[in-house]
């Protein structure tokens, strides 16, 4: 199991992470912004994460660490 951390004040909402994601738990939050308007990147089932880090590599501003 993994767990993944994001740094929503950094988001740009770009979504390369959630289309890179192979078991699809991430999305982009259609209410939660942050100080820059940007919807954010949540994670909608955390037990699934498997740690496999392709959101990290694919995040342009490196805003996701990934834990295994």
């Amino acid at each position: 199991m993994g767990k993944i951390t994001i740094e929503k004040e950094r988001c740009k909402g770009c979504g390369l992470c959630v289309l890179n994601c192979p078991k699809k738990i991430l999305a982009l939050s259609e209410t939660e912004t942050n100080r820059n308007g940007y919807f954010v990147v949540v994670m909608t089932d955390e037990k699934s994460c498997i740690g496999c880090a392709n959101c990290g590599v694919m995040c342009p501003d490196s805003v996701i660490t990934v834990e295994r």
